[in-house]
Parts: structure tokens; C-alpha cells; sequence
């Protein structure tokens, strides 16, 4: 199949996946691909690095004018709960998100939870607020970032969130995904999204992931690994301290419980990538909806194709976190390698290998 449009990662020349002929699923993407088509969404970066020590950063999801006195309908769901998602219990006692979602290195999460909290008061209409409830997930990025200095500060935060923006998302090693690696491979911020049909219309799930995880990659079907790929003689996995953080929006009529439904579905969707949900792997997703005056919301029974979206999504944002990313070197010496997309290729279309499953599209070439 011929490579479709994209937006460029981070580094301007590393493909996504459509790019090679990589597709998942059946379902139509937005204009970007990205979860900024879910309209009013925008995403902001602050990359720290230093290197070789340092590689660490933050990553904000700010939907429209989200507040305290302008809540939206969220769902969470925990896969596996060895993780710092500051904000969670109100979020799923209460079902509403009152603040944009911020993603960071897990002993900075609480440096970020305090500055997210500053930002937001000084927002119009907050003038009097006494009580808020800010959303900070984290993964750890001490493999190859020293975790301990805490490089993530105020002004770090603030110019995520100042800095927020609709359109392209760069992925890979930005922002909260600097240190990250998932699979055995570099990895970092991916994003896809999808624009299902669902209660008489079509509408846009968008998704952003920070991935971090361990298992064995699977590609279309194929187990993937940087040894088989040549790019190590070490049969030994990463050790697998890290989080994997979900962030799941979409203009949906939806409510709070609909979205914890969606949230599990994110977290499932590791599965199809190869996610060995190990101890110390926390693993999370945060759904939430733009329309907290859509009405009624559609029957769970027409639910099917939101459901499959965001399960695509999820795997094809995985697939573009690695993709994107950049060999790194860091704390220690530490490398982890780039997927190398001639090198996946050529293992996806090697007739030795298992036969792709029906449900796929065969990559080009």
C-alpha cells in the first residue's frame, strides 16, 4: 500500500507507521492522526536534558478550559497499580477532571502536581478556589535519565502548559517521554487517533501515550526484539521499572462511567503490542470527554466502535512512540536502541516469518 500523510516526530525524519504501510485496524484517522483532532484538545512539551545524566521532561494535555468550575466527564482505569497517578481517587469517586493531564519522571510527578496547581489558580475564574484536584501521572525514566536529581521544576511545567497547542504532536524523546523506553526499545510520546461512527454521527477519539514498559515487542503479529533485529548480542531485557500512561480523549456523548469502560480498553490494548504487565510496570489510562453538555449519552450497546477506535489507537500511538525515537545514551552509560524502521520491514516481510494475521494490512514492500 502506498505510505500515507503524517506529521513528522520530533526529530523531523523518523517515519510513523502509516509511513511504512504499517496499519492497524479498520477504522478512518483524523486529519493529524493524533489526539489533538479531538477538537479543543492541545498538547504542550518541556524537554529537560543534560547530557549524558539527564533526559527527563514533562508533557501537558490541556483540554479547552477545563477547571474547577468547569469539569469534564473522566473515567480512570489502573491495569496495574505500582505507579504515582497523583489526582486518582477523586478522579474516580467524582468522575470529572478539573485540570489539564501532566505526564513526568516519577520523582518529579510531585514537584509537577505542585506547579499544575499554582498554574491553575491563577486562571480566570479560580480567583476563590479552595479545593482542586490536579492530574500528574508519571513513568520512571531512571534507566537512563538520574531520576533522583528531580531535573523537572516550575518554569519547566508552566512552559509545557503555556505552551500547549492544537495541530502536529512531536513524539518520541520529548517532554515526558525523554528517558522512556518500552519493548527493549527507545521509545517515548506517540499519539494516533480515529474518528468513529457511533450514535448517528461520526465523532473523534484521539489518544497520547507515554510509554514505558516492558515485554516483547509484536508488530502485525511478529515478535520483534533488538537482538533479532541486530542490534545486540544481549539476550537480557531492560529491567522493567517504568509506567505506562494513557491519555485517552474524545467528543463522544459520553459519561463519567462510559469513560472508565474506554480507560480499560486503552489499558488492554498494551496486550497487542506485547506489554508484559510486570510488578513493576504501573500501567494507567485517563479517558475524558470535551462535551460535558452533549446530552444524553449514547446506549452502551452502541458503544462497539468507540471501543474498537481506541484499542487501534492505543497500538498504533505505541508503535509511533517507538518509531520516533532516537538512539540514547544516558545515566551511566546506558543505551537504549532506536527501532529501526529498515530493519522492522524487512522482519515484517521476511517469508520465514509467521503468517500475518487476516486482520492486519501487509506492510508495503
Amino acid at each position: 500500500m502506498e505510505p500515507m500523510a503524517h506529521v513528522q516526530s520530533a526529530q523531523g525524519n523518523r517515519p510513523r507507521a502509516r509511513d511504512l504501510g504499517i496499519v492497524v485496524g479498520r477504522g478512518d484517522t483524523g486529519p493529524l492522526n493524533a489526539i489533538t483532532d479531538v477538537p479543543g484538545v492541545r498538547v504542550g512539551h518541556t524537554t529537560v536534558r543534560r547530557p549524558p545524566d539527564v533526559h527527563s521532561g514533562v508533557t501537558a494535555v490541556v483540554p479547552g478550559a477545563v477547571g474547577p468550575r468547569s469539569p469534564l466527564p473522566a473515567g480512570v482505569f489502573t491495569g496495574n497499580g505500582y505507579g504515582k497517578l497523583i489526582g486518582t481517587t477523586q478522579l474516580t469517586e467524582l468522575g470529572t477532571l478539573e485540570t489539564p493531564v501532566l505526564l513526568t519522571s516519577t520523582l518529579s510527578a510531585f514537584r509537577v502536581a505542585d506547579a499544575l496547581v499554582g498554574w491553575m489558580l491563577e486562571r480566570p475564574g479560580c480567583g476563590e478556589v479552595q479545593s482542586l484536584n490536579p492530574v500528574v501521572g508519571e513513568c520512571n525514566d531512571g534507566f537512563l535519565s538520574d531520576i533522583r536529581a528531580r531535573p523537572v521544576h516550575e518554569e519547566h511545567v508552566r512552559s509545557a502548559l503555556d505552551g500547549a497547542s492544537g495541530g502536529p504532536v512531536a513524539e518520541g524523546c520529548v517532554g515526558a517521554g525523554a528517558g522512556t523506553g518500552a519493548l527493549g526499545f527507545k521509545a517515548g510520546i506517540g499519539t494516533a487517533s480515529r474518528t468513529p461512527e457511533l450514535a448517528g454521527g461520526p465523532y473523534t477519539a484521539g489518544v497520547l501515550v507515554q510509554a514505558n514498559f516492558g515485554g516483547t515487542l509484536r508488530v502485525l503479529g511478529r515478535c520483534v526484539t533488538p537482538r533479532s533485529l541486530g542490534l545486540t548480542d544481549d539476550p537480557a531485557p531492560v529491567a522493567e521499572t517504568g509506567s505506562c500512561m494513557i491519555v485517552v480523549a474524545t467528543d463522544a456523548p459520553v459519561d463519567a462511567r462510559q469513560l472508565t469502560r474506554v480507560a480499560r480498553r486503552a489499558v488492554f490494548a498494551l496486550a497487542r503490542t506485547g506489554a508484559a504487565y510486570s510488578h513493576g510496570s504501573g500501567d494507567y489510562a485517563i479517558a475524558f470527554g470535551t462535551r460535558p453538555e452533549a446530552g444524553a449519552p449514547v446506549a452502551d450497546a452502541e458503544l462497539g466502535p468507540l471501543f474498537e477506535a481506541v484499542l487501534d489507537a492505543v497500538e498504533e500511538a505505541v508503535l509511533n512512540s517507538l518509531l520516533a525515537a532516537t538512539t540514547t545514551t544516558g545515566f551511566g552509560g546506558r543505551t537504549l536502541p532506536a527501532l529501526p524502521a529498515d530493519r522492522l520491514l524487512d522482519a515484517l516481510t521476511d517469508p520465514a516469518a509467521p503468517p500475518l494475521p487476516d486482520r492486519r494490512t501487509r506492510p508495503a514492500g
